[in-house]
């Protein structure tokens, strides 16, 4: 039997599609409840998961595509970014990309966001990224995801 996914993910493929990816996402088995049973159950790296996380710079939304391996040091991050940066709260992140966070995709947002990309991700030869709902991830690389982003690289830890 076929599944059909849902809107938000549809959106997200063809936006990838748009940017010249192959827009193939697909649903982590039920079993996979945490990034790492995630990254088993597709066969990548903890590392290699990426996590599209809202955050406030300036008090202007941007988006931040982080390794899974480490947190961002918002005082760093934030200084090579010139400003103040704070985690966006969940309802303004939902208001941000129309995705709730944790399932947060790099791409299909209601306006582009300015994007910038955690450099350790350049470590893995193959991505995992959200699909925009839970439980759906699309495969890219380092370099697709800067391109189909228009992100920035950026030294996050």
């Amino acid at each position: 039997m076929r599944r059909s996914l849902p809107p938000i993910t549809c959106r997200v493929s063809d936006t990838l599609i748009a940017r010249g990816h192959h827009g193939l996402i697909v649903t982590v088995p039920e079993s996979a409840v945490g990034p790492v049973e995630t990254a088993e159950a597709m066969e990548v790296a903890p590392g290699a998961l990426v996590q599209a996380q809202v955050f406030l710079l300036a008090d202007e939304p941007i988006l931040l595509l982080v390794s899974a391996a480490h947190r961002v040091d918002t005082a760093r991050t934030g200084a090579r970014l010139d400003g103040e940066l704070i985690p966006a709260p969940p309802h303004l992140a939902v208001k941000y990309t129309g995705q709730l966070p944790g399932s947060i995709a790099p791409v299909g947002h209601p306006a582009n966001l300015p994007t910038w990309v955690d450099s350790m991700l350049a470590g893995f030869g193959e991505l995992l990224a959200a699909g925009g709902c839970p439980g759906t991830v699309f495969r890219t690389s380092y370099s697709e995801l800067l391109r189909i982003t228009a992100g920035l690289s950026l030294e996050m830890e």
